[in-house]
């Protein structure tokens, strides 16, 4: 029950204007840092080629400052998503090893002027998630892609996606690398990296599914997390991709030895794989050479995994929690795992009553099913050390704008007045029944060693 008491009691918001709401009594606080856009970015525009931000940093100095001052430690996103226009200009961004040089700059300055109160640290937030919409079927910035994966005017599907990923990947071990021989000695803290993570449940029992199963994970999230974790691409890569997968030097596998201190997961949803290397297939999602020749379905049978939603790609199927969870700790040797995002959302409908959108009985349902999915896979050994549930508040949800409601507190977008919904009260009410519980436990246990102490 300690251990279960450990996941229950964080929140998650990107929302710094949500500072003077936090009266749930969380322990932690996601932020994510802007580089680059605004007053309140790090930098000027132009990385290691401008100066640093001097107001940005006031900004952030007094939003770590306020949460620590109220018990709450920040958790602390380098990146999410964004990069300056002015690194896309100069050299094209991530396309270009010079990246790293910018992204290790940005790192070193957040390390210097933030760390003697940040405890963890976040390189990125769903890599694999940019450098697919980015690179790959271009919805996202840049927007690259070639003409059969999307509407772009440039880009190249089969080939700039990995080469974006790597330059992600060692950008993150140079910021782990640099964390590691300047700061860690003084500042005591850790540094991971957040991937989406989706649970691919094979569609049948055989061994092409299951092997497709894999193969999916492998193109998806092994992709970033075996070169930082075990220093290589995975082998279903190396197999279907040849000469396109980007090369390591000797000097990166140096420094590729777990280039990480915990591994963050965001997690909302599974669904089934079907092999397509050795069967027959329809073209559809997961269909093609850069995406490890499966198809990905929610439908099985006519059945969907899992109930649907009003986020299209959303299924709730909490045994996937459990799934990835165990996953992530059979192949990664158990390092500590935090759930940075998880989460139900709900389409904003502008003639729904607020009284019907504070009763968010759907949204309980979900975090119930995925919390519990959460402590079978701790009993059973996963290491993990915080659930961040996403999110606080009703938010811009990027490209889905304010469409789509994920909070525990209702937003009037025209007020900014929030309204505690029903799963706030009830997830409040959760974390401390299991505070208490965890509480009774510890003292239980403490009894019990006085009695065997005083036998002896």
């Amino acid at each position: 029950m300690i251990e279960i008491r450990r996941i229950l009691i964080s929140w998650k918001t990107l929302e710094s204007i949500a500072i003077d709401s936090l009266y749930l009594g969380p322990e932690f606080y996601l932020v994510s840092f802007t580089l680059f856009k605004d007053k309140a970015s790090i930098h000027f525009f132009k990385g290691r080629f401008g100066k640093v931000n001097m107001a940005g940093i006031r900004h952030y100095n007094k939003l770590i400052d306020t949460l620590l001052h109220k018990g709450i430690q920040p958790f602390v996103t380098l990146t999410h998503y964004d990069i300056p226009q002015e690194l896309e200009d100069r050299y094209g961004a991530w396309l270009s090893p010079k990246v790293r040089d910018d992204f290790r700059y940005y790192a070193d300055i957040c390390f210097k002027y933030f760390g003697d109160r940040v405890e963890h640290w976040v390189t990125f937030n769903e890599p694999n998630v940019a450098v697919i919409r980015g690179y790959r079927s271009g919805i996202y910035p840049p927007s690259r892609c070639s003409g059969s994966f999307g509407n772009c005017s440039n880009g190249e599907s089969e080939r700039e996606p990995f080469i974006a990923a790597h330059n992600v990947i060692l950008s993150h071990i140079a910021a782990f690398d640099l964390y590691q021989t300047k700061y860690k000695k003084t500042q005591g803290g850790s540094v991971g990296i957040v991937m989406n993570a989706i649970w691919f449940e094979p569609i049948t029992s055989s061994l092409e599914d299951k092997l497709a199963a894999e193969r999916a994970q492998s193109f998806y999230m092994n992709w970033f997390l075996d070169p930082i974790i075990l220093g290589k691409y995975p082998e279903e890569m190396h197999k279907i991709l040849g000469s396109i997968l980007p090369n390591f030097s000797e000097e990166d596998l140096e420094k590729m030895k777990r280039a990480l201190d915990f591994i963050g997961i965001n997690h909302y949803t599974s669904f089934y794989i079907k092999d397509c290397l050795f069967s027959v297939c329809e073209r559809g999602p997961g269909n093609s050479r850069t995406e490890g020749i499966i198809l990905r379905t929610a439908l099985k049978d006519g059945n969907l995994i899992g109930e649907s939603t009003a986020v299209d790609w959303l299924y709730v199927y909490p045994k996937g929690m459990e799934k990835i969870v165990s996953y992530i700790k059979d192949r990664y040797n158990n390092i500590p795992i935090f759930i940075t995002e998880n989460g139900f959302g709900e389409m904003n409908n502008p003639n729904t009553t607020i009284e019907v959108s504070l009763n968010d009985v759907k949204r309980v349902q979900y975090m119930n099913g995925y919390l519990d999915a959460l402590a079978r896979a701790i009993r059973k050994g996963a290491d993990v050390r915080g659930y961040f549930t996403w999110s606080l508040l009703d938010n811009f949800e990027w490209i889905s704008g304010y469409t789509i409601r994920f909070g525990l507190h209702h937003v009037d977008y025209s007020t900014l007045k929030r309204t505690p919904k029903l799963s706030a009260t009830w997830y409040k009410q959760y974390i401390s029944d299991h505070k208490a519980r965890s509480t009774l436990m510890s003292r239980n246990i403490a009894s019990k060693l006085v009695m065997i102490f005083q036998q002896k």
